[in-house]
């Protein structure tokens, strides 16, 4: 497991809560099953790079990490079938065979929300993605979401974040496609209300026309009503529940997401050996549809790396999540 715990800030602190997570699993299940390394990336990209195809080449069986993002992208120029799954704990890392996604990404949301609404009988549907190198990823998983419900992705638009980019995405929009029933806009680390405002300045966003965020709008207030009847997919904080009283009592203090994604994959690799023995760790395995519970909910990846997951549907309300629905998934 390779875990920024020496780096400043943030960026240390969350690698410690995930050391904590999967020190925890391995006391309720992993310690006779698995050995569990954990090891310092210090929070550099380089490092974690190098640190990781060493451990794919040490004959471990599983590698959970790395967390920095750069890092897990050049893992997918790495070619060999015999090497170990990776069990990627980067954000929004798209994934890639045998190199997994273990967090909720922006694609993921986007699609199962957009997947939410088709089943609601939504049929048009416009995708604003911001530029980066997310953007084709999750245009296919939105459009292919959509496809199950015989629901159409109109267009999608990739717009820059600065400079006008807004603007100028919306008014191309305005101009190419008449009454969506939903617009989907994946914002990145940037705050979706800079798109939102010339959208509904051009009467895009009208009353028949669903908005569609993203779990990466949920790093900004929620209050802004700009976003208010806007659909969100993301996890439910409830799933953690069942290991939250054991953390807490053990760590003294209170579990959350970094705590969760790590617990869960370390629980995985030993519920797999317990139920398999050490080679059941294979892609195969890993690649099961029916998929696999955790505190983070329900979950599986897919044979392109990607990770699907059911979680609750929600909708802004006087700026506030207000749920839905208990359960929807992009599969």
């Amino acid at each position: 497991m390779l875990l920024p715990l020496s780096a400043s800030g943030k960026v240390g602190e969350e690698g410690r809560k995930m050391r904590d997570g999967a020190l925890l699993a391995m006391s309720d299940m992993g310690n006779d099953l698995i050995t569990l390394t954990i090891e310092d990336t210090r929070g550099d990209p380089s490092l974690a790079g190098k640190m990781t195809v060493q451990a794919m080449g040490s004959g471990a069986k599983a590698v959970i990490g790395p967390t920095e993002l750069a890092a897990a992208r050049r893992l997918t120029k790495i070619s060999g079938e015999k090497r170990p799954p990776v069990l990627v704990l980067a954000e929004n890392f798209a994934g890639s065979p045998g190199i997994y996604s273990v967090r909720l990404s922006e694609a993921d949301s986007a699609a199962a929300a957009a997947a939410a609404l088709a089943a609601k009988g939504k049929r048009k549907f416009v995708l604003f993605v911001a530029e980066g190198e997310d953007k084709e990823a999750i245009s296919r998983r939105v459009e292919n979401s959509l496809s199950i419900y015989g629901a159409q992705l109109a267009m999608a638009l990739p717009y820059r974040t600065a400079g006008g980019g807004a603007e100028k995405a919306a008014a191309d929009m305005a101009a190419l496609i008449d009454n969506p029933d939903a617009v989907i806009i994946a914002s990145g680390s940037t705050n979706p209300s800079s798109l939102i405002s010339p959208l509904r300045t051009k009467g895009v966003l009208g009353k028949g026309t669903a908005l569609i965020g993203t779990n990466r709008w949920l790093a900004y207030p929620l209050n802004d009503p700009l976003l208010e009847g806007a659909y969100i997919a993301a996890l439910d904080n409830a799933e953690t529940g069942p290991i939250a009283t054991r953390f807490k009592s053990t760590f003294h203090y209170d579990v959350d997401v970094n705590v969760a994604y790590a617990y869960d994959m370390v629980a995985l690799t030993a519920g797999i050996t317990s139920a398999t023995g050490p080679k059941g760790l294979t892609r195969q395995v890993l690649e099961n549809k029916k998929g696999f519970r955790g505190s983070t909910g329900l979950f599986r990846f897919r044979p392109d790396g990607a990770s699907e997951r059911s979680m609750p549907f929600y909708q802004v309300r006087k700026g506030a999540l207000k749920e839905i629905d208990k359960s929807i998934s992009g599969f």
